[in-house]
Formats: C-alpha cells, structure tokens, sequence
C-alpha cells in the first residue's frame, strides 16, 4: 500500500529525527491499518481453529499459499449460528484489517461468516433468526423446561432415519417404562417442511404426550435447510408441551434449535435430555423408602413408650376395691378407737345421754355402711366377670394380651376365650371389621 506523506504524518507519527517506543510504534500503525484497510470480505479455509473459555474465536485464515491470524469476539460468534470446520471448510470472512499491539502481530477482526458459495443461504438465516428475535420467539424466558418423569415422548421425523433408531435404542435403555409415539415427516427435502409441520399439529390437536423430539441426523446445509423455515419455527414455538430439538451434529445449528424449549446437540443426547434415567429413579425411590420406613418406626416406638406410661397409670377394679376396703376399715378402727377414748376420759353419764350417744353412732355407722355398700355395686358393676355372665366373652392371644380388634388377628393364630362360667382354646379361621 502506498501512502502518501500528508497521510503517514496524519497517522501520528513524529519526524525523522524523533524515536519512539515499541508501544507507540505498534499503536501508531494499528491505526494506519485500521483507518487506512475498508472493512471487506476474505475467502480462505480455517485452520488451527481454539474456541476458548471466555466464548473467543481463535484461527487462521489461509489458502494454497498465505495465512493471517484472525479472532472472533464472542458476541460476534454467537450470532453465526454453527461452529465452522476445523479443518476442509471454505468460508467467507467479513474482517477488520487490524494490529494486536503486544506482540506486533499483523490479524484481522473477523464480525461474521459465511459458508463459501452459500452466502444466499446464510444471509436468509441470519434475517430470518433477527425478526424471530425481535418477536421474542428466541427469548430464553420463554423457554420450558421438559417434564423430567414424562409418560409418554413423541418422536417427529422420518420412519427410515437413523436418529429414530438411535432415539429408541436409548429409551429402551434409560427408560424402558415411557412410551413413545413416532409422529412421522420427512426430514430432507422440498416438502418436507411442511411435513414437519403437519407433525407437530397432529401431537398439539392429539394431546398425548408429555415432550416432544424434533431429530435429525447430519447432513450438509442444504439437507438441513428444511429446519430453517419460518412456519416451522412457529410452530415449534406454539407447541403446547416444551419441544427438544437434535438436528445434526454438535456444530450444526438451524433454526429450529434457536425456538425449541431445549436444544440438543445429537439425536442421542435428545433421548437423553427427555427424561431421567430410570436406574437412578429406583435409586431415589429405595432412599425415600428407607426413610418413611425409618421414620415410621420411630413413631411406633414412641406410641409404644407412651402406652406403656398409659397402661403403668391404670388401676384393675380389684385393686380399686380393695384400696376402699382399707381406707373404710381404718376408718372404722379410727371411729371406735374414738369412741373408746371418748368414754374412759368422761365420767359416767345419765341414762338417755348415753342412749342418745348410742343412737347418734349407730346411725353414723349406717349412713358408712350404706355409703359403702353404693361404693361396693359401683365397683361391682365394674366387674369384668359379671359382663361376662350376662353372655359376653373375653378374647386373649397366646401371650395373654386382651384382642380390641378382629384385624389385629392372624389367620390360624390361637386364642383363649373367657366365658362367665370357664374358658375354651380356639383358633383363627376368618377375621372381619363390623
């Protein structure tokens, strides 16, 4: 390039005389070629292609005979849409002529790329994804997420590909349990767009199942073109139930990819993605249960705990009864012990006192007996064993404990029945709950 003086002293750069530092130098010709070289597009093949942590394009460009060094930022390499060949691939490159000034290194700024001979093909992708975008149809809020348990997964694409093969080899394997219902459209061709969307309004209108498959093996642009049309996009993106797409290979990116719910990079990993494996399912299923079971055991030991206070409180009829037959016999031995005191401390008294005193603890004692005797057909109707002469029966297990409820029996368990008059062996044959 031959510039003129007027502009190389334009570009900054000092007099003859004057010495500059290597930053300064490098500086001043990044913005010789950046002011001086137009933006304009570079055809060549891409090798030693790095895609690095931070979303960077790293590469070469290069044909039968040169090479430049090119990077492309990551906001600029989201928007291609696929990942470019390594190695065999021609493309078209729109560039910024520029300088990396730490090391002096001559490269260019790569801001989008093209498939070389296809540039009709990408620009119609790159419109069409824009509008898309701006509608909110790419909108990652609006994305949901697969039912990780599903019934049933329906399958969109062709009877004869192999990504059908692949899909229904790993849900036999991961998840033998889900059914899955083939929607089938063809996957390459003139009409096969409309096909596909045939598909999907038949699994929308038949509402069977709980996440749907959009596959296809890999191919080249052009066999792939079917899952760039508009009206597909649409109607992937008004399925009712979320859409998983996995066209192509991991570098291939269609439209199709950008609206559906979850993208894929394969077939195979779709199948994967539908659901969760069933080994690890059983898995999560034989921890809760050890838990329930873990927890229902420490209830039924502290019911247990506590029926055992329950029952250490309780006191038979009998004891109750003979605990009132003490208190009224010390009763009485406090009452004549009195009465005796009483006498021996006082003098003699006159006839009608002492039969006035004889009445008054005569009735007392009658009032007691009486008293007593309601005490006694109280505790008495409380008595077990008269029920039991009245036509009842008392059931027992073999360790004596007294059967509440029928269900707590077992088929051929023995037990012993208590009449009002003897008892009788037995053995389960039939238990119901009235």
């Amino acid at each position: 390039m031959n510039f003129s003086a007027q502009r190389f002293a334009e570009s900054g750069f000092p007099a003859d005389d004057a010495v500059l530092t290597v930053s300064q130098l490098n500086r001043r010709v990044a913005r010789l070629l950046e002011d001086g070289v137009p933006r304009l597009w570079v055809a060549g093949e891409i090798s030693n292609f790095t895609r690095a942590a931070s979303g960077h394009w790293y590469f070469s460009i290069k044909d039968e005979t040169a090479a430049v060094r090119a990077v492309m930022f990551r906001g600029r390499a989201q928007a291609v849409g696929f990942v470019p060949e390594a190695a065999g691939g021609r493309y078209e490159f729109r560039v910024q002529v520029s300088l990396y000034e730490p090391r002096g290194d001559y490269q260019v700024q790569v801001e989008s790329l093209r498939q070389a001979g296809r540039g009709d093909l990408h620009e119609a992708f790159l419109r069409l994804r824009d509008r898309l975008t701006a509608e909110g149809l790419i909108d990652p809020a609006r994305r949901r997420p697969p039912q990780p348990l599903p019934r049933t997964v329906g399958v969109v694409t062709s009877l004869s590909a192999a990504a059908l093969r692949d899909v229904l080899s790993v849900m036999a394997r991961r998840a033998p349990h889900v059914r899955v219902i083939v929607y089938p459209a063809q996957v390459q061709g003139r009409d096969a767009a409309p096909q596909l969307c045939a598909a999907l309004a038949r699994a929308a209108e038949r509402a069977e199942v709980d996440t749907l498959l959009l596959v296809r093996g890999g191919g080249s642009l052009e066999d792939l073109w079917c899952f760039n049309d508009e009206t597909l996009a649409r109607h992937i993106a008004a399925s009712p139930v979320p859409v998983i797409s996995g066209v192509g290979h991991e570098t291939d990116f269609t439209i199709a990819d950008f609206v559906a719910d979850l993208r894929a990079p394969t077939p195979t990993a779709a199948a994967e993605l539908c659901c969760v494996d069933r080994a690890q399912v059983l898995v999560r299923l034989l921890a809760a249960r050890d838990l329930l079971a873990r927890g229902q055991r420490r209830r039924l030991e502290h019911a247990a705990i506590r029926l055992d206070r329950a029952c250490a409180q309780l006191v038979s009829p009998a004891q109750r009864l003979q605990l009132r037959r003490q208190r009224l016999a010390f009763a009485a031995r406090r009452l004549q012990a009195g009465m005796d005191r009483l006498l021996r401390e006082r003098r003699p008294q006159p006839p009608v006192a002492l039969e006035r005193l004889s009445a008054a603890m005569g009735g007392l004692l009658q009032r007691r007996h009486r008293r007593l005797d309601a005490l006694l057909a109280a505790l008495g109707a409380l008595d077990p064993h008269r029920v039991l002469g009245r036509g009842y029966a008392l059931v027992r297990r073999a360790d004596g404990r007294i059967v509440k409820n029928a269900l707590d029996l077992k088929i051929h368990e023995p037990i012993e029945i208590e009449f009002g008059q003897g008892r009788a062996q037995a053995e389960v044959t039939r238990a119901d709950f009235l």
